[in-house]
């Protein structure tokens, strides 16, 4: 009776926590949250295999052997069985080979910068993390959003991901990995929704006293008719991101409501990728900086050869010598940027 009672509560029990995995990474709406979510299970399942049996037998043979049992063997001089040797060391052995060579393919599967092969194709979004909100640029519509993310379903998005200031972590659970945001590179993560509907998007890396407030809804439109409505909506804003405009937005600031811009400056994510590196650059120069994208990516630098490092190496020296130059001529000192651009931002 006992038991019975006992595994009715692990049910009710069970049943209660599962219940709060809507909307996280067990309730996954894209194909790497679910791969991922695979991945999760299967690992969990194959260590339970030794977990179980090992919580069993504690619960067991303390009931078996608890004080009062006297007719139980109690044998002081047993060492040794090789059947117990086998079994302790030969299961262990083939989990842990089985969760390597799963591991092994997951991880190159699954790599966050591996582009995700889909016969659409795919759109391109340049993410910052600020203090303490999320700003989207969309290159190929002239277009910006803080603390809010669009793409149609059924449609890979490439992200290319910076940070402002302090690392984050930028993860939308339902939709798969989360990669770090960080100032003076850009990461990569390739992501898609196989189901319409809007996702809660998270900084999951604690950045400072606004981060609680950090979020953001990450919307799959059900047709590409709906993002197009959403872009066009966007484009009708007046306000344009250009540098001036960036620097009020970085200012910290906490619990942000959702913000449009219908313009932007022409490669504003190269400088805000750049901005620590040649913080006297001329702004004129934003124009030569996009020749330069995807330099700072990180791991792009090792696909390069060696002349063209070199090449790469001398563009930056050339770049950092006019603008010293120009820092020092009082005609040529001016920080405004020298153009903006209502379409196509890069």
């Amino acid at each position: 009776m006992f038991i019975r009672k006992l595994s009715k509560a692990m049910l009710a029990a069970g049943a209660l926590m599962l219940a709060g995995c809507e909307g996280g990474v067990l309730d996954p709406k894209g194909q790497v949250g679910m791969d991922e979510k695979h991945l999760i299970v299967v690992a969990t399942l194959l260590m339970l295999i030794v977990v179980i049996p090992v919580i069993f037998m504690t619960l067991y043979f303390a009931w078996k052997y608890r004080d009062g049992r006297d007719h139980e063997i109690y044998a002081p001089k047993w060492a040794h069985s090789k059947t117990i040797e086998i079994v302790v060391w030969l299961i262990p052995i083939v989990i842990v080979i089985i969760l390597g060579v799963i591991t092994w393919d997951s991880t190159h599967k699954l790599d966050p910068y591996k582009p995700l092969e889909h016969d659409a194709k795919p759109i391109t979004v340049q993410v910052v993390s600020l203090d303490w909100k999320w700003l989207f640029i969309y290159p190929e519509y002239g277009i910006a959003s803080v603390n809010e993310l669009a793409f149609p379903t059924n449609v890979p998005v490439n992200f290319k991901i910076t940070s402002d200031t302090a690392m984050n972590s930028f993860f939308i659970p339902q939709l798969g990995s989360q990669i770090y945001s960080m100032a003076g590179m850009a990461t990569k993560l390739h992501l898609i929704a196989n189901e319409p509907g809007t996702f809660k998007g998270i900084s999951a890396n604690y950045s400072g006293a606004g981060f609680a407030g950090m979020k953001f809804n990450a919307i799959a439109t059900p047709t590409a008719d709906d993002f197009d409505a959403w872009v066009t909506k966007v484009k009708q804003q007046a306000s344009t991101l250009d540098v001036e405009q960036y620097k009020q937005l970085a200012k910290k600031s906490e619990n942000n409501p959702v913000q449009y811009f219908g313009s932007v400056q022409r490669g504003m994510f190269n400088y805000i990728v750049m901005q620590y590196m040649h913080p006297d650059s001329n702004m004129k120069s934003m124009g030569s900086m996009e020749g330069m994208e995807g330099m700072h990516d990180m791991g792009n630098m090792e696909g390069m050869d060696h002349a063209q490092h070199m090449q790469h190496m001398q563009h930056m020296k050339d770049m950092d010598a006019g603008q010293h130059s120009q820092h020092s001529t009082p005609s040529h000192s001016t920080t405004e940027p020298s153009s903006t651009v209502s379409g196509e931002a890069e």
